[in-house]
């Protein structure tokens, strides 16, 4: 359990445990509840992970004859599966928060996505410039960011996997 003062933070756990949106996230019958929120979460990351893992691998030379500036036109898209695993994540969390902020995997996924959000802005803006030829050829340092990208988008989707077998506690409720 996590200790700020565990009173404190448990009781924290329980009133958002307690609220009407979280029970109807845990309980509801309905596919708009925790079916299609945990969809939409799955196809959140298949989008950021699939469209940084198309980056990287290009950035590594596979399928040399993509032009390498076409990679900056996915970033709208990438940004946009971003935003729905964000929002999908926090509705998730609303639902069951004791099972996953007292799991350390829940911290090492976070960990994962931010590294890999500052992979990504750094292969932005240091990789794929605007400005920059297409067919430029890219140096070692970027070749080893899309090498840390790949790795950081694997390890946030095994650790988020990982959550639903790790958790200690459930509920404080």
């Amino acid at each position: 359990m996590l200790s700020v003062s565990g009173t404190t933070v448990n009781a924290f756990f329980i009133w958002i445990e307690s609220s009407a949106f979280s029970a109807w996230v845990r309980e509801s019958p309905s596919v708009f509840a925790f079916p299609s929120i945990l969809s939409l979460h799955t196809i959140g990351m298949g989008i950021v992970a699939g469209m940084n893992a198309a980056i990287d691998l290009r950035i590594l030379g596979f399928a040399p004859k993509v032009p390498l500036g076409e990679a900056r036109r996915v970033f709208l898209v990438l940004w946009f599966g971003f935003w729905l695993n964000a929002v999908s994540g926090v509705v998730l969390l609303i639902g069951y928060p004791t099972k996953a902020l007292t799991n350390p995997m829940f911290y090492g996924k976070l960990t994962c996505i931010a590294l890999g959000l500052v992979a990504q802005t750094l292969i932005r803006r240091r990789v794929l410039p605007d400005g920059v030829a297409d067919e430029h050829v890219v140096p070692m340092p970027g070749k080893a960011l899309a090498v840390a990208s790949l790795v950081l988008w694997a390890s946030a989707i095994t650790t988020g996997r990982l959550l639903a077998y790790t958790w200690v506690k459930l509920m404080s409720i």
